[in-house]
């Protein structure tokens, strides 16, 4: 018997830029999205995950557990090439409280190999889970572009000023939310999440679990 859609899904993120693109991306899908500020859920779990699936497995997890709620996690960063993939996993911890900091010391990495651009990309891990031991689905978002510096774009957030994204010939804070959303890592994962869902409400194909909330 296949499982009914929940009525709620929990955003287990704070990123307040995150959270105004999932909404935008998932707005279609007939459940009410909540966020951890509905809920109090004790001290966020440490990311020990030494790759993104595995930090978006680890936060899914702990809020569903600590929740009760269909929840999902994501963990994302930027790869560089040129830097052996760093800031990967810890992009959102990465050298300093502001992305002016980050910018710059990546600047100076960059410098430091004898140029101020390179290959890159975005990646978004995507886990959606129940309770504490309960991953119901997973998925990856990967945009490839280029890091260039200096930044350019008063759009978007985060890595986005540095991101240049070829096809579009701007970088992701250049462009409009929704031209971002068409190409990006985030918007990849979460239109893959919607798609899911459809198949879970229509009981089609592996969208329709069969496990007890």
């Amino acid at each position: 018997m296949t499982v009914p859609l929940p009525a709620r899904l929990l955003i287990a993120t704070t990123n307040p830029g995150k959270l105004d693109e999932i909404r935008g991306i998932l707005g279609a899908v007939p459940v009410t999205l909540v966020t951890l500020a509905d809920h109090s859920p004790g001290p966020e779990p440490e990311e020990t995950g030494s790759t993104f699936a595995e930090n978006a497995r680890l936060k899914a997890r702990y809020y569903a557990g600590a929740t009760g709620e269909l929840t999902v996690a994501e963990d994302s960063g930027l790869e560089i090439d040129a830097l052996d993939g760093e800031p990967g996993v810890h992009s959102a911890r990465f050298n300093g409280e502001s992305y002016a900091e980050k910018f710059a010391t990546i600047q100076e990495m960059l410098a430091e190999r004898g140029t101020d651009s390179s290959t890159a990309r975005f990646v978004c891990a995507l886990t959606l889970a129940v309770r504490t031991d309960g991953i119901v689905w997973e998925t990856t978002g990967i945009v490839e572009g280029r890091v260039r510096l200096p930044p350019r774009g008063n759009g978007g957030f985060g890595y986005d000023p540095i991101f240049y994204y070829p096809a579009y010939g701007r970088t992701l804070a250049e462009v409009t939310a929704e031209e971002k959303a068409a190409v990006s890592h985030r918007g990849q994962a979460f239109r893959a999440l919607g798609a899911y869902f459809g198949k879970w409400l229509d009981g089609s194909g592996p969208g329709s679990p069969t496990w007890a909330l």
